[in-house]
């Protein structure tokens, strides 16, 4: 019988296997919390197994990180540590590899300043724009995983006895990672192959147009010239295979920055900030965002909107289909890493570069002139369901279904 061990150091080699995919002599970046001080270690054992060079972690904790923002100045938000820039960029350009170990509680900030959290959020955005630079142009290997905190745990799973939340979040992930699997890093690779035929397919078709309809939504997206739609897995600059989110079920391009026009409805709520938005409609007029309505979270949805001129803009397109893994869970995780992958999504803000031809040599302004769109942040938020038709626009004017009924329509 697998054992929770089992398990683990599967998920561990997992990630570093497939996730990052170490090489020997390459230096490994984690940022994690307290709470994940187990995977850590376990992924840090392995990296080194492998031949990491070396293994830096970098450990947060949620409440600490409560007591800053209840306690601090609000001008101490307004700055971000030089140190810490110059460690990512300098660790960047020696290539080694990023992992983000996430397990924040969805709720870790309700009810604290919005003022501090945009304030955070610009500067951390600013501070980081080399660094996402390298990111958003496969110049460096990058991954994002997750490990469960009992605050997550109780979010996810109110209604568990609180000795198992836990533990029934690590079941989830788990299986939304392929880790239950005999052999996980097969299933992945097999998953890749699926996930690069629709790829191929959308690339094939070369759509002018997406156009969106559904309860609440009536929205067309025109797509760059030279456009290209990505998925699953990526390659860095070395030529060296890495695996940017797990789980993923999306394909993806990036939307032309001025090409956006009519209204969109969240179809889960949006952890951010360390608070939730939920029930949300957002308008758009030649590409650039002139409404929000929030039930819940107006007030941090304004202020994401308001981070800088590119986060009125949308910055990436993705297709999941509702029939996928994560969404026949039926679980509602609260955490964008998981719930993007079980509905269609938009994101507000900068476009990956690797999303148009010729686009990871290019400059900023050359990526901007191409209809790209660029904010120091990116914000995913879902919008499918199983009522969402999409339709692929033509070059000569006509259309052919992408989406019926929230699924594939080829």
């Amino acid at each position: 019988m697998t054992t929770f061990n089992d398990n683990l150091e599967k998920y561990a080699a997992l990630v570093v296997e497939v996730g990052v995919n170490i090489q020997p002599g390459q230096n490994l970046y984690i940022a994690t919390s307290i709470d994940s001080v187990g995977l850590a270690r376990l992924i840090t054992k392995k990296a080194y197994e492998i031949g990491a060079n070396q293994v830096f972690v970098d450990f947060s904790d949620d409440e600490i990180t409560r007591m800053r923002y209840d306690l601090a100045p609000q001008e101490s938000f307004e700055i971000f540590p030089s140190w810490k820039i110059q460690e990512r960029e300098l660790l960047a350009e020696q290539g080694a590899a990023f992992l983000s170990i996430i397990s924040q509680s969805p709720d870790l900030l309700k009810g604290v300043d919005t003022v501090k959290i945009s304030a955070f959020q610009k500067a951390t955005g600013i501070a980081m724009s080399k660094y996402r630079q390298y990111v958003q142009s496969d110049k460096i290997s990058w991954s994002v995983i997750a490990s469960p905190s009992k605050e997550w745990a109780k979010k996810v799973f109110p209604n568990v006895a609180e000795e198992e939340q836990v533990s029934s979040l690590w079941e989830a992930i788990f299986k939304a990672v392929r880790a239950d699997l005999e052999d996980p890093v097969a299933a992945w690779k097999e998953h890749d192959v699926l996930l690069r035929n629709k790829v191929d397919y959308l690339n094939d078709k070369n759509y002018t147009k997406l156009h969106y309809t559904a309860p609440g939504t009536d929205l067309t997206i025109e797509l760059p010239k030279g456009h290209l739609w990505c998925g699953s897995g990526s390659v860095n600059e070395k030529g060296e295979s890495f695996m940017p989110n797990m789980p993923t079920e999306e394909v993806f391009t990036a939307p032309l920055k001025t090409g956006v026009n009519g209204y969109v409805a969240s179809t889960k709520p949006l952890s951010y900030g360390g608070n939730i938005i939920d029930n949300f409609t957002i308008t758009f007029e030649k590409g650039r965002i002139v409404k929000v309505e929030a039930e819940q979270g107006q007030e941090v949805l304004e202020h994401l909107v308001a981070t800088d001129e590119g986060s009125h803009y949308l910055g990436e397109v993705a297709l999941v289909p509702h029939d996928s893994p994560i969404s026949n869970s039926n679980l509602l995780f609260y955490n964008t890493l998981f719930d993007e992958n079980a509905s269609n999504h938009l994101a507000i803000g900068s476009a990956y570069a690797f999303c148009i031809e010729g686009g990871k040599k290019m400059s900023r302004e050359e990526l901007a002139e191409n209809g790209l769109n660029e904010s120091i942040t990116h914000v995913d938020f879902m919008i499918g369901s199983n009522d969402m038709n999409i339709d692929g626009m033509k070059e000569d004017g006509t259309s052919e279904p992408v989406f019926r009924n929230g699924n594939w329509a080829f």
